[in-house]
């Protein structure tokens, strides 16, 4: 798998993991856990990217709003891929998005 196929599959994986949850309403985030699962891999998106960057790791603001998250994601995914982060590690973070798509 080259570097260009793998930043590809990730970018694609977001855009499906963003289509999924952006029509959501406060009262469907609210259901569950969803919002948190969503926030935690936002999280490790943001730590691989400041990996990349050789930047310090910071937190992620959880906002009180969950119809931000799509948003988050949307921004911290092209920071990963800007940053590189999609390249290094990017099959794994194709993986951690994956995982985090909602039945």
């Amino acid at each position: 798998m080259t570097d260009k196929t793998t930043a590809d599959e990730f970018a694609a994986a977001v855009g499906m993991l963003v289509g999924q949850v952006s029509h959501w309403t406060p009262s469907r985030w609210a259901a569950s856990s969803r919002a948190t699962v969503l926030h935690e891999l936002i999280q490790r998106l943001a730590d691989r990217t400041a990996d990349a960057e050789g930047a310090p790791r910071r937190a992620v603001p959880r906002l009180e709003n969950d119809l931000a998250l799509p948003d988050q994601l949307r921004v911290i995914a092209a920071d990963a891929v800007a940053a590189g982060a999609a390249d290094d590690a990017s099959l794994a973070l194709v993986q951690s998005v994956r995982a985090t798509l909602f039945t």
